[in-house]
């Protein structure tokens, strides 16, 4: 729920700063807003009101006359933790988990959030100390952005537009973390943004930060204490049992995230994740008599390949659900496409991702303001094929030859994926990295300079991101700590928060639910990974709650829109226009290069990839924000 903002300062602090930057995120809380203004600190909220829908719950928040929050997410086990407080003696004049945060804060200090189980971004003033903590959930699916001023100003935000209302502030490109995002599609794997001197506040961190002594680093950061590690819960019993278990966490945590004062609806892809988020809730309801239909909210498309509405129709007549449907056309897309850039505050790599603005809009005309969706699975669950290479590059480690060979044999009979594909993947990994680098320009046709980029003009160096995030990573559970923390979670929750929050809606993801994860990466590779079938832990778990039809697909798509038909079909010459334009609003940084990797995309000499999509929304990212380099 909400969005964020604050300024804290040793110097005056304007009033019309922080309404400006409260005013610019209207769309993350429509519902209410206001604003806290005291000597060295200003805080902004707009609120989105899920849980209390009365005055109440209005923020910023005061409590004990002494704390002051401006908070952004769900604190899923507040009840738990509020009668917990309440037997130490503490009182509270909301139903909203807010006043619950301040005063556990009250209690245990900077340790009160590993009592939370939620998504969060916030920050506490403390007058009696004049101190502010701020803190962000363990996964960071709620994002907390700051720029420090040349005059020292700390200024945070929900989002990075906000600091566009500054006039101190310029948007420039950060030269290397745009040169991630153009050659490898790669974005959110570091603190660093696509905005210079733009940093977020690291997932599972914290802040504690003094208005008359804001300390900044060298690098334009300010130090942040991490709080949350990774601490696998080793299992050691059964697949069965490790079935069982999973299976009671994940409807647990289903079943906290259905705590709302609105509407609940869920997003269905037909997928196992989605379908099994969808199977559980609708069991939960039932139990409680719910007196209405659960919905459903689902992107098809109009061409069969690209569409899941046969596997969405699955679990629709399994289970009585109110079932929605959106279907994603180039003609929206390319209408949205400076709204959906300005909402994304980043340059996306990929179109798939108005399906899901897609799905968000429809549940907004629904009149749904709270969503539960699947991220978290594939990377906890070996749910993507780039598992595939680390659990044969760790087999090969263990030298087990034989179970080598009899999963490359799997994986090609149930994935497509041939044998030397796999192999080349494999020995990816196993190589050292003063091979891999040829290796990589030999088998991908890689080249960590290409010509349709200006290199002297974007001043980035020529470093592929990947190798220092863990090229060499032989076992699943090590692959999905990357995921999770680097590589494709953190992109992902970036899309979601901004598609959902600008159609005001909150997305709530059981998959990530501490104790879930914990659980699934403390289990052996092989209950997740063998025998070519993915999640095999999920699959045996969801036994009897999903269609077997479900349970049992091993293709993959989710929420998908049919990218190669749209560049190469007849609308072809629209992107052709969008990629000229995006050279020409590039600033020097893209050369006439570029299109001539679409047109061979179009003409099939190379195979399709998302590249001229990613030169396609960096023009317009340059544009709409009016980045200069």
């Amino acid at each position: 729920m909400c969005g964020i903002s604050g300024i804290i300062s040793k110097n005056a602090i304007s009033r019309d700063a922080i309404e400006k930057m409260t005013d610019a995120i209207i769309h993350r809380g429509p519902d209410d807003y206001g604003y806290y203004h005291g000597p060295g600190v200003a805080l902004g909220h707009r609120r989105l009101a899920i849980l209390d829908l009365s005055k109440a719950g209005h923020q910023p928040m005061e409590y004990l006359d002494r704390y002051v929050i401006t908070y952004n997410g769900e604190i899923y086990n507040y009840i738990e933790i509020r009668k917990k407080l309440e037997s130490e003696g503490y009182a509270f004049q909301s139903h909203t988990d807010t006043e619950v945060i301040m005063a556990a804060y009250d209690k245990w200090g900077v340790y009160c959030v590993k009592q939370f189980n939620g998504m969060w971004a916030f920050a506490i003033y403390d007058k009696e100390k004049n101190l502010v903590f701020c803190s962000r959930d363990r996964f960071g699916v709620k994002p907390f952005y700051y720029w420090v001023a040349p005059d020292g100003a700390f200024y945070f935000g929900s989002e990075i537009k906000q600091f566009s209302f500054l006039s101190d502030w310029k948007a420039k490109v950060n030269p290397q973390r745009v040169y991630d995002y153009l050659v490898f599609g790669i974005t959110n794997h570091t603190d660093e943004t696509l905005f210079q001197d733009v940093y977020e506040l690291p997932k599972g961190c914290s802040m504690c930060i003094a208005p008359d002594k804001v300390k900044v680093g060298d690098n334009g950061r300010l130090p942040a204490t991490k709080w949350y590690e990774f601490v696998p819960e080793k299992f050691t019993g059964s697949f069965k049992d490790a079935s069982v278990e999973l299976k009671t966490i994940l409807a647990d945590s289903v079943r906290l995230r259905l705590r709302s004062d609105v509407p609940v609806g869920s997003c269905l892809s037909g997928g196992l994740d989605s379908s099994s988020i969808v199977c559980i809730m609708n069991k939960l309801l039932h139990e409680e008599s719910a007196s209405s239909l659960q919905k459903t909210f689902s992107a098809c498309s109009e061409i069969e390949q690209f569409s899941e509405k046969k596997w969405i129709d699955e679990v629709v007549n399994e289970i009585s659900v109110d079932a929605y449907y959106t279907y994603p056309s180039l003609k929206n897309l390319l209408e949205n496409l400076s709204t959906i850039t300005w909402h994304q505050d980043e340059p996306f790599d990929a179109p798939d991702i108005f399906a899901q603005w897609s799905v968000f809009h429809l549940a907004s005309n629904n009149k749904v303001k709270v969503m539960l969706d699947g991220q978290g699975s594939d990377e906890i669950l070996a749910g993507y094929s780039s598992f595939f290479p680390s659990r044969f590059a760790g087999l090969l480690k263990s030298k087990k030859f034989l179970d080598f060979w009899k999963e490359i044999r799997l994986t090609k009979k149930l994935h497509g994926i041939s044998q030397v594909q796999s192999l080349m993947k494999t020995a990816n990994i196993l190589l050292p990295n003063n091979i891999r680098r040829p290796f990589l320009e030999l088998v991908a046709d890689h080249n960590p300079s290409p010509k349709w980029i200006n290199m002297d003009v974007l001043k980035a160096l020529p470093l592929n991101p990947y190798l220092s995030l863990g090229g060499h990573v032989t076992d699943i559970q090590a692959m999905s700590k990357i995921q999770l923390m680097f590589t494709h979670l953190p992109k992902l929750l970036h899309w979601e928060d901004r598609d959902s929050m600008a159609h005001s809606i909150e997305a709530r993801c059981p998959f990530l639910d501490y104790r879930l994860v914990e659980f699934v990466l403390g289990l052996p590779d092989e209950y997740k990974l063998s025998n070519g079938l993915t999640k095999r832990v999920l699959r045996n778990g969801m036994s009897g709650v999903l269609p077997n039809s479900i349970r049992d697909r091993m293709d993959k798509k989710g929420f998908m829109t049919p990218d190669k038909v749209w560049m190469s079909g007849d609308d072809s010459g629209r992107f052709r226009e969008k990629l000229n334009h995006a050279v020409k609003r590039s600033h020097g940084i893209l050369n006439q290069g570029s299109s001539k990797i679409l047109e061979d995309m179009i003409s099939d000499k190379k195979p399709f990839t998302s590249l001229p999509w990613r030169l396609i929304n960096f023009g317009e990212w340059m544009s709409v924000f009016n980045v200069s380099v």
